[in-house]
């Protein structure tokens, strides 16, 4: 035997190494070759690539330097390295070298008490489904990756255009690019249709910014303009290596030797799309993995989800605790071979080689590690992943988040972390395309003091949209208002009207484009002057084209032309532009458009009453989250112009600070300006958006804001989507431009929000800062008592309290802003502790201007030092960072293209499907694995836990309690079905109770479910359940006796009483796991136990036995067992036993401290027994939770400007110097007048001019001749109204909690979108639900308080909202 083992030692050890030397070194190279397939080589590059060679047309030139080609691949296995690639990465993990391990164990029979297909096949059916998992996912991959490599594009080959798959583009091809295509790889723009090369294209995929930008081909004679001779087009390029940097590029082209030099604005990269440019010719200069756009996605990283991190530590524990008990029973073998087996020699000697006690007792060692070893059974891992799958499969199935718009479906693109789902504490969301449409449309206005565009709704009637066409020919059918003063009051001829639209469309840089009769397209460089260019033309100020030096309108049916004189450009300092124009009349005029905080500092002192009304309309509109425009105009005598023109000319060829000087000149015109109102652009958000934050927000999970966008723009939004509100107790801006500076800025931060929360605690004599000590994220075990000590110090301790301590307990509403310049310095290694602490002590964060790297850096900062589950949405190519690095990566499916979602593991199409995806799929997902994971160990340990008590009644010889077919089925076959039911189906609380009461949520925040502590109750529970099914046959059965007197006192009676006890216990004890059944789990349940029986009968057959009479040895023993009604007392007393203590504590639980979700579930019953006769309730449609009315909000702790204009500085000049004007565009002739004007000749006969009236009025009027109109007009007044909300307590006795219900009944139409995007199938209730984010949250920290329910009082069932 000695000899045997040595053999097999040595050989093992052999084949091992040989092994590891030959079949791991090639699957090792495989990886590092996939590896080095997926990052493109950049490793390499980096350290080799100094600076990168292009020729153009030369492909053998270029090929030597070996540059990447433009293939992209995301998979990971091909045919040939599927199987030794994929086994490699199996037995990495633990636990399959683990069963690998025991299943070369079991081969040796000198130590196995076990078949080996006991092992082999669990081990064998882990690893095939493993593996047609992998398969299936890498098939996708390869999929995506074959629909992107196989696009089609127009290469330059030998002379002639060719249709070339992505995928065969190389560096240093010619690329013909058409509008509206997206670009394929980073080019070098060549040529373009436009005039002096110009082209505009959009970027939404690297910056998330879909406004037009504009890019010129590199200043090189104007023949490579013609398609034939870029053939023989043979310049180079020599440019930086491959490089992560959006906004700079750096190189030279050397052509006939000349050099000319090549900047970011000579690049078209990939990821943007050609707009409003018919053609342009491009040469590749990067392609595939060393484009910019892939250089931002990041690696992709393993994702595993906590659960798995904590089940790898207790697989070590297990395993710890499975040799603790080999050696015990090893032990009690040496001993027992030694005092009572040596007495037996004559009748049971040792079997060779074993020749002494400590030898045997080593092999008993072996012995009990293979038959103990299902405490950690394998068929567990396969069990996780068929659930996870099935999860996966809700989500993709679920119809209440599929978008019937775009004809999209959510979908799960990764099967391992949906449990992950139900434990996020942080959202890290895009703005653009996340959370907006990115599309502007006019709202409402204030002229000359009067608010327009508050349409009041009157009950029983729907708002009516304006029909302009009747009025207006040229109008776009497209746009919509509601408010018919205005468009009365443009009809009539107010003054003040026609100004306010005539500024609208001469004060921009958009361009026109007449496609046909009166057919215009408008190339707005930002969507919020293409809105209000658009608004102008409904209202009869037609903008028709414009020269370098002029712009032609139809004004009411007449065309007129202006001679542009100035264009003032905007930028990010003067936060306005203005232009200056002289009428056919030949008067000059400034009109200007800008910030509210910057234009009316500006104005005549005349305008202060003015002033003062717009003003307050301006806050309105802030505060409904409007993006707010201030506009405001002057008149220019010639003398004047004179003067001021010869200064600008100087100050814009001034070869020092030109930039200063001419901003000093353009503040020295625009003063004394009259204003003239204001504009309230709506940037709509998506459908749902303000009820999903609403909704994340009473779940304690926090949302922050990373965007590209510019500051007023991001904030704006944020008050619109209600994460920021006028109620905040403080919103803290962080702008430092230094070190020092920010580092300063967030320690007056953190003073400022500690002494707002001491005040408020003293006003509330400190209960307030008491109880939300620990409000949400961050709450953990054990922290209680620290609160309270921490009030004691505050109150009056000479000890303060650490600065740490105080932000971990602020409990006040606080936002914060923080720019990307800012932002680069926060996030600095000593400074990002500093960064982490204040900002989490924010109710909401935005973080304006930073890079898709910033955003990747500001999650690993979370994750680092907050060990928060994070979770990151975009829709962009800038997001794939930021999506990479979170825990979970969601993409959007929208209009950004689809790199997002090819790096997210979900997409949707629409960010309110965020809220099931997390509360309803994520927390359902938590709790049924953590219900899995606990039934799972509980019911191993019962069963494994027998044999380790059988050891110590038979010699612990190794023999096993049970059939060696009822040890290889027990798990696969017996619990294996009711386990995977549970895990797949189980739900606590239906889906819409999981979104009307999202404090739900907490529990697997908070890991409360499934974390050590349940672990060893699981495992006590498992133990003392084998204890009574060992015992209590072992006691009843050795006295008993047949009815013909044979006593019953044998092994195999005890075995298949033992087996069947076991089945039993552990299918009524999952029985009563079980919170949601279906006909799925009573099937499984019931099913299994029959079939148990079924199975035990067959294999203790005769028929069996006679067949393989050495592999079936208890025959008869099921029939001649089960029919003792001694052994059937004994099997219910041991489940009696099992079950009772469990059923008391669970009844002592529910009564003594019950969880929320109990509580729910009661207060649903409740309500089913209390239900009203339908149509009896009151209240309004359902508004979703969060919501806020239609009224104006509460009260605002001050006003601030609702300023937000997406617009870049350069646009004026380059339209002055007429680089991007047609050549057709500068002859003025074809804009003359095309439509009669007959139609506004017979409209102005029924109105009669207006009057004047004020003091300083720049009205025309008889008594007034200081300002004269540049055309005629005048003005109506309107109103707005504000809905009202009433309300209604209806109180519900509910065991020892009060349930208050408030009703509230407002005015909604009926197709309000936030109604149909909450309500959800199954709901009993048809009344409304509208939360309150404050009192809510109060109400929902303790669950011994007053339960409160916010909704209609017809509400029948619905739980409460918050507790």
């Amino acid at each position: 035997m000695f000899l045997l083992l040595n053999v097999l030692k040595e050989f093992e050890m052999t084949v091992w190494r040989d092994f590891q030397q030959s079949w791991f070194s090639v699957v090792l190279s495989l990886i590092r070759k996939k590896q080095k397939g997926l990052d493109g080589g950049k490793a390499k590059k980096k350290q080799t690539e100094e600076e990168r060679k292009v020729k153009a047309n030369d492909r053998e030139y270029n090929e030597k330097f070996q540059y990447a080609s433009n293939c992209i691949m995301t998979s990971k296995y091909n045919m040939l390295t599927f199987l030794p690639v994929n086994l490699f990465e199996q037995f990495q993990e633990v636990a399959n070298t683990y069963f690998l391990f025991l299943l070369i164990l079991q081969l040796i029979p000198q130590i196995s008490s076990l078949s080996w297909f006991t092992t082999i096949v669990p081990l064998a059916l882990v690893l095939s489904i493993t593996a047609v998992k992998d398969a299936t996912d890498d098939y996708f991959r390869h999929r995506s990756d074959n629909q992107v490599n196989n696009h089609q594009s127009q290469v330059l080959i030998r002379g002639s255009l060719q249709k070339e798959r992505w995928m065969n583009v190389r560096v240093g091809d010619i690329i013909k690019l058409e509008n509206n295509q997206s670009v394929v790889a980073d080019l070098l723009l060549l040529s373009s249709s436009e005039p002096h090369g110009l082209c505009y294209i959009e970027t939404a995929e690297l910056d998330g910014e879909t406004n037009v930008k504009v890019r010129q081909s590199v200043s090189v004679p104007a023949e490579l303009g013609d398609p034939n001779n870029l053939a023989t087009f043979n310049g180079e390029v020599v440019c930086e290596p491959p490089n992560n940097k959006l906004d700079r590029f750096c190189g030279t082209l050397y052509w006939r030797d000349k050099k000319y030099p090549l900047t970011n604005q000579n690049m078209l990269l990939r990821g943007c799309v050609l707009r409003n440019t018919e053609a342009c010719y491009g040469l590749v200069i990067f392609a595939g993995p060393d484009t910019k756009l892939m250089q931002n996605s990041g690696r992709t990283k393993f994702k595993r989800t906590s659960i798995d991190r904590l089940m790898n530590t207790l697989v070590l524990w297990i395993f710890g605790f499975l040799v603790c008990m080999g050696v015990i029973l090893a032990v009690g073998n040496a001993v027992w071979e030694k005092e009572v087996g040596s007495l037996f020699q004559s009748y049971l000697p040792w079997d060779p080689p074993v020749d002494n006690f400590l030898f045997s007792a080593f092999l008993s060692f072996w012995s009990y590690v293979i038959i103990l070893n299902t405490v950690v059974p394998i068929s567990l891992y396969v069990s996780v992943e068929v659930i996870r799958l099935g999860h996966s499969y809700f989500i993709n199935w679920d119809r209440q988040m599929f978008c019937s718009q775009c004809n999209t479906a959510a979908e799960a693109r990764t099967t391992t972390l949906n449990e992950e789902l139900g434990q996020v504490e942080y959202v890290f969301s895009d703005k653009t395309g996340t959370l907006t449409q990115n599309i502007m449309s006019f709202n409402k206005c204030s002229i000359n003091g009067q608010a327009y565009g508050e349409v009041t709704e009157t009950e029983g009637t729907q708002q009516k949209r304006l029909d302009f066409t009747p009025f207006n020919p040229l109008a776009n059918p497209d746009f919509c208002f509601y408010d018919e003063k205005l468009l009365e009051s443009v009809k009539v001829g107010d003054w003040h009207s026609h100004e306010y639209f005539r500024l609208l469309s001469l004060c921009h840089t958009v361009m026109s484009e007449e496609k046909s009769e009166g057919e215009l397209v408008y190339k707005a460089q930002s969507p919020d002057e293409g809105a209000l260019v658009k608004a102008a033309r409904n209202f009869g100020f037609v903008f028709r084209s414009r020269t370098p030096g002029t712009i032609t309108t139809t004004e009411l049916g007449r065309t007129v032309t202006y001679s542009l004189l100035a264009i003032l450009d905007f930028n990010n300092i003067r936060k306005r532009m203005s232009v200056i124009v002289r009428n056919p009349a030949g008067r000059i005029r400034l009109y200007c458009k800008g910030a509210d905080t910057v234009l009316l500092e500006r104005l005549h002192p005349c305008n202060q009453e003015l002033m003062t009304i717009t003003s307050d309309h301006l806050n309105e509109y802030a505060a409904d989250g409007l993006r707010t425009l201030a506009l405001a105009y002057r008149d220019v005598s010639e003398e004047e112009w004179e003067v001021w023109s010869e200064s600008h000319r100087s100050a814009d060829k001034a070869v020092d600070c030109r930039e200063d000087r001419l901003a000093a000149a353009y503040d020295k015109i625009e003063q004394d300006m009259m204003l003239l109102g204001a504009t309230a652009i709506e940037d709509k958000l998506q459908e749902g958006v303000s009820e999903t934050i609403a909704l994340l927000s009473l779940a304690n999970i926090k949302v922050w804001v990373l965007t590209g966008d510019k500051q007023e723009t991001a904030v704006n939004i944020g008050y619109s989507c209600k994460m920021l509100t006028d109620d905040m107790m403080e919103v803290f801006t962080i702008s430092g431009r230094t070190v020092q500076s920010v580092r300063q800025e967030l320690g007056n931060v953190r003073e400022r929000m500690i002494e707002l929360t001491r005040e408020r605690g003293k006003d509330g004599g400190m209960e307030g800062w008491a109880e939300a000590s620990f409000p949400g994220n961050g709450f953990r075990e054990g922290q209680e008592g620290d609160g309270v000590a921490g009030d004691d110090q505050l109150q009056g301790s000479p000890c303060p309290l650490p600065p740490t301590y105080l932000m971990d307990n602020i409990s006040g509403e606080f936002g914060l802003i923080i720019n990307g310049h800012s932002l680069a310095h926060a996030l600095e290694a000593d400074m990002e502790v500093e960064f982490v602490s204040t900002a989490c002590a924010c109710k909401a964060v935005i973080c304006c201007r930073v890079t898709p790297l910033q955003k990747a850096q500001v999650v690993e900062l979370i994750k680092k030092h907050k060990k928060a589950v994070t979770l990151a949405i975009g829709d962009g190519a800038n997001d794939v960072s930021m999506i990479k690095s979170a825990h979970i990566g969601v993409g959007i499916s929208g209009q950004e293209g689809i790199q997002a979602v090819l790096a997210s593991d979900y997409s949707f199409a629409q960010f309110r499907f965020l809220q099931r995806l997390l509360l309803v799929h994520g927390r359902w997902s938590y709790l049924r694995m953590c219900r899995f994971l606990c039934y799972f160990f509980y019911k191993n340990f019962a069963f494994t836990m027998v044999h380790f008590w059988f050891g110590f009644f038979c010699g612990f010889s190794a023999q096993t309690v049970y059939d060696q077919f009822f040890i290889t089925l027990y798990n696969i076959v017996y619990t294996s079905l009711p386990v995977l039911a549970m895990g797949i189906f189980d739900q606590d609380v239906p889906d819409h109770r999981s979104l009307e009461c999202p404090k739900l949520y907490e529990p697997g925040q908070l890991n409360l479910l499934f974390n050590k502590k349940e672990f060893f109750i699981c495992i006590a529970q498992g133990i003392y359940t084998s204890v009574v099914l060992f015992f209590m046959p072992y006691a009843v059965l050795s006295n008993a006796t047949q009815s013909t007197g044979v006593p019953l006192a044998d092994y195999q009676t005890f075995a298949a009483t033992t087996a069947t006890a076991l089945v039993i216990v552990v299918s009524v004890q999952i029985a009563l796991d079980t919170g949601f059944w279906t006909v799925i789990n009573h099937v499984f349940v019931w099913g299994s136990l029959g079939l148990y029986f079924t199975i035990m009968l067959a294999l203790h057959s005769q028929t069996l036995f006679r067949i393989f009479p050495k592999q079936f040895h208890f025959v008869g023993c099921a029939q001649s067992t089960l029919l003792q009604p001694v052994v059937w007392l004994t099997i219910a007393l041991a489940t009696a036993i099992c079950i009772v203590p469990v059923l008391a504590f669970r009844f002592l639980k529910l009564d003594l401290k019950p969880q929320l979700s109990d509580t729910v579930r009661y207060s649903q019953l409740v309500r089913q027994k209390r239900r009203k006769p339908a149509g009896l309730g009151i209240g309004g449609p359902w508004r979703g939770a969060g919501s806020v009315s239609e009224s104006r909000l509460g009260a605002r702790g001050g006003s601030r400007s609702g300023y937000a204009f997406a617009h870049q500085e350069g646009f004026g000049e380059l339209i002055t110097s007429g680089k991007n004007m047609r050549l057709s565009s500068l002859g003025l002739a074809s804009f003359a007048s095309r439509h009669s004007s007959s139609w506004i000749e017979t409209l102005r006969r029924k109105n009669t001019p207006p009057s004047s009236s004020g003091d300083c009025s720049p009205a025309p009027s008889n008594t007034s001749g200081l300002v004269q109109p540049l055309s005629n007009s005048s003005s109506v007044l309107g109103g707005s109204q504000e809905t009202q909300i009433d309300e209604e307590i209806v109180t519900v006795p509910c065991q020892n909690i009060q349930v208050t219900q408030t009703a509230a009944s407002e005015s909604a139409s009926a197709d309000n979108p936030a109604a149909a995007s909450a309500k959800s199938q199954g709901m009993d209730s048809p009344g409304g639900w509208t939360l309150s984010l404050g009192s809510v949250q109060e109400a929902l920290f303790g669950w011994k308080g007053v339960l409160t329910c916010v909704g209609a009082s017809n509400s029948q069932d619905s739980p409460c909202a918050a507790m």
